[in-house]
């Protein structure tokens, strides 16, 4: 579970995010740009990421607040699941990442593949809807929805991109130490469940 205090650093700027976008009096624009004051100190206080960065992502948001998307491939070849190394913390990860604008979540999901894989990927079913926050990934301070999509090869070949560094198959025995920020041992292992049963309904939550 998250810790209490970012739950109410979020909800804090949440709420000054939309009223200053739906506010049309200068003293309620104030009041709510000192809330999100409020939510970048909360997380400055108890985080090593320095308060300009905090202000620039999570305190510049503008527009109703609504949650980010993560978009992850999950690509079986002879009975092992496609991960990809991540440079940022030398740990695995199923390739993906932010949704796009523009792009539909299959059109995502096969660019991301492309990018940090290599292999040319179709999209064939939506596997899971995870709310990022019930599933033991590590404190932050965006609200997130993790969307988890079956896909084939097609065409192309292993090749490391830009944010990654290496490029394997695993079976669901020996996984390597894993990316938490992007996926955790349970959700990978869930994956391996879709692999021996393909009829498995969609998870929701």
């Amino acid at each position: 579970m998250q810790l209490q205090w970012l739950i109410w650093a979020k909800q804090i700027q949440s709420i000054a995010q939309i009223g200053l976008t739906y506010s049309r009096d200068v003293y309620d624009t104030e009041r709510y740009e000192a809330l999100r004051d409020i939510s970048i100190d909360m997380l400055n206080r108890y985080t090593s990421v320095g308060k300009e960065k905090i202000r620039l992502s999570f305190g510049s948001e503008e527009g109703y607040a609504t949650p980010k998307v993560d978009i992850r491939g999950v690509v079986f070849r002879e009975g092992k699941i496609l991960l990809v190394k991540e440079k940022i913390d030398g740990a695995w990860s199923l390739p993906g990442g932010w949704a796009d604008i523009g792009l539909s979540p299959s059109e995502v999901v096969v660019k991301e593949i492309k990018e940090e894989s290599g292999f040319d990927a179709k999209a064939l079913k939506l596997l899971a809807v995870l709310d990022k926050k019930f599933h033991g990934h590590p404190p932050e301070p965006y609200h997130i929805y993790k969307l988890f999509i079956l896909c084939t090869i097609v065409g192309g070949q292993a090749l490391s991109g830009v944010e990654t560094s290496e490029v394997r198959f695993f079976g669901e025995d020996e996984l390597p130490p894993l990316s938490a920020e992007r996926n955790t041992e349970r959700q990978i292992r869930t994956m391996f469940e879709y692999l021996r049963n393909p009829d498995k309904p969609v998870i929701l939550d």
